[in-house]
């Protein structure tokens, strides 16, 4: 397979792994979460656990975040729905993050060429923390730059500010 070839597949793999299942679970997922959160009348412990459960999954699962941080604030209050929201969305980007370092380069290799790689980690080197910040509230965009980063094996030090800070904007 040519390098372009095998490089635009490895791009259109990495956006696949947080459209997919939307396209697999359906809006239906979306507004049940939805409903199930609105109809609740848990403790707000249970709510803020819930909201950084959902937020954290959201990086492999549709999970409305903006609802669900909207209804965070709503429910626990500016303070804590942010933190809470935080936690959660901070949980799934160092997850997502990890597993591509893990698992990612792999991946990467047998869907691209050595050069492709090469421009891969450069791209992690020289522009991750900018990318992180420019994509953190764009969906889907936001989870393929965190799964990218990861495999173009980003040093975690240079990750965790702009993840951190951004998801704190959100």
């Amino acid at each position: 397979m040519k390098s372009a070839a095998k490089a635009a597949l490895f791009v259109l793999i990495l956006f696949a792994i947080p459209i997919v299942p939307f396209l697999w679970l359906g809006e239906s997922f979306e507004q049940s979460l939805l409903d199930a959160l609105r109809q609740s009348t848990a403790s707000r412990a249970t709510v803020g656990a819930w909201v950084i459960v959902l937020l954290a999954a959201d990086m492999f699962l549709p999970v409305p975040s903006s609802a669900v941080i909207t209804y965070a604030g709503g429910i626990l209050g500016l303070l804590w729905g942010t933190l809470a929201s935080w936690i959660g969305l901070s949980l799934g980007a160092v997850g997502g993050f990890g597993l591509a370092r893990l698992c990612g380069e792999p991946l990467v290799r047998r869907f691209s060429e050595g050069d492709d790689v090469t421009r891969m980690r450069d791209f992690a080197r020289r522009h991750g923390p900018q990318a992180i910040l420019l994509t953190r509230a764009l969906p889907i965009l936001a989870e393929a730059c965190v799964l990218m980063l990861g495999a173009g094996r980003m040093e975690w030090r240079r990750f965790l500010a702009p993840m951190l800070s951004s998801n704190g904007v959100l």
